[in-house]
């Protein structure tokens, strides 16, 4: 069904992304859209022309030649990685997280490297969705409020997860071209084998995330590299990297910049500029439990 969803060849892949995350994934325009990190209306254009485009083209949806099956296949493991993500931490409403999208993808993601087990890509993408999934029941307090990694109780961690996880990533590394879920999920699996947040082998962090770089070079590996990046220097250093990266368009308006800004403000001693940033954060949020939670978070600094 995803490769069927994928294949038109009238489409290009941020396209048929766009239809396969509406049709298998159940995904509105709006959250389609902060996935891709472009406007509502810029999204809504291009479902609407994707969909006209397939209707003149009078060319029927298909499985593809087997010379375009490795870069459909790419399409399909991006889409999935899509919904995990809105399931794993909700763009609006008002709840965290939504199970239901993450079991749902991991599902697919099961069926897909069931198909094509010698995959490194497909391996490293339902390892690093086993791994971060492990934390769902840890990831949100009595109030629903997000719990930080650094603060989760980790005993709620799933063992069983966090062991298939890393059993498929360790699989998967030392054979053929490593891939940018292979590296997401190795990040994940030194996280979660850590026994306790002071454990944290950070610049194992920052060097995978120095190599991931390399290969997917995205305003939010950026984003998540400057973090590791404090952890490791100290949050002047942090600070200093992310200020050169509030320069990029695509991540200007959504409120993880400001939050992470927050974060290293507060763990620099600078409160007043943490409680502002941690504000900013709250007001550009689209989900009630993040907005609950910056707020929160910038109102103990008050």
């Amino acid at each position: 069904m995803l490769l069927f969803l994928c294949c038109h060849p009238a489409l290009s892949p941020a396209s048929q992304i766009a239809l396969t995350l509406r049709a298998v994934g159940g995904l509105t325009t709006a959250e389609i859209a902060r996935a891709f990190l472009v406007p509502e209306a810029t999204m809504t254009r291009r479902i609407t022309r994707a969909k006209q485009t397939v209707k003149d083209s009078g060319v029927p949806f298909g499985m593809p030649a087997d010379a375009e099956r490795a870069a459909r296949l790419d399409a399909v493991l991006h889409a999935l990685y899509l919904i995990f993500n809105e399931g794993y931490a909700t763009t609006s409403g008002p709840h965290l997280q939504r199970a239901d999208l993450t079991a749902e993808a991991i599902r697919l993601t099961r069926v897909v490297h069931r198909l094509l087990p010698a995959d490194g890509e497909v391996t490293g993408l339902l390892a690093l969705m086993l791994l971060t999934d492990a934390r769902r029941a840890a990831r949100t307090g009595p109030d629903g409020l997000p719990v930080p990694m650094a603060e989760q109780d980790r005993s709620l961690w799933d063992a069983d997860r966090i062991a298939e996880g890393v059993a498929l990533v360790s699989a998967a590394l030392p054979h053929g071209e490593t891939g940018a879920y292979q590296l997401q999920a190795a990040i994940a699996a030194v996280h979660d084998e850590a026994r306790s947040a002071d454990e944290t082998d950070w610049p194992q962090i920052t060097a995978l995330y120095e190599v991931l770089l390399q290969v997917s070079d995205t305003p939010v590996v950026r984003l998540n590299h400057v973090v590791a990046l404090a952890m490791v220097h100290g949050p002047r250093a942090g600070l200093a990297r992310l200020d050169r990266l509030a320069a990029d368009g695509l991540v200007v308006d959504d409120h993880r910049l400001p939050s992470v800004r927050a974060h290293l403000l507060e763990m620099a001693g600078d409160r007043a500029g943490a409680r502002e940033a941690f504000t900013l954060a709250a007001h550009r949020a689209t989900s009630l439990p993040q907005q609950r939670y910056l707020n929160a978070r910038a109102a103990r600094l008050g």
